[in-house]
């Protein structure tokens, strides 16, 4: 696949818990959704650029889409990735079943 160019790759906003990191995660939230973008960043850097922060508002999702400055609905996203050959259903499960593994390696584990 052919890089897009930054102004037309879907942007992956990924709101991380602090629960998710243990009992401790309040002190460890900002820093792991630093790595975790950073490690995300190598997944699909031809079309996506990640946006990896702790979710602080529990009436936002865990995942949101944009382009841009743009948000977009899941349907928008969907039909989007459906044109990179990518299901949304499969991108979101990788997302999710990645995250043990960045923790893991964010505390060395």
């Amino acid at each position: 696949m052919t890089q897009l160019p930054d102004n037309k790759k879907i942007t992956v906003i990924f709101r991380i818990e602090a629960g998710c990191l243990g009992p401790q995660g309040a002190n460890h939230v900002v820093d792991f959704s630093g790595v975790a973008q950073q490690k995300l960043a190598a997944r699909f850097p031809d079309f996506i650029k990640w946006d990896v922060s702790p979710r602080d508002d529990k009436n936002l999702p865990e995942l949101d889409y944009g382009i841009g400055s743009r948000l977009l609905t899941r349907d928008q996203a969907q039909r989007y990735l459906a044109a990179l050959d990518t299901p949304i259903d499969d991108l979101e499960q990788q997302v999710f079943d990645h995250l043990p593994q960045l923790i893991d390696q964010y505390f060395g584990r």
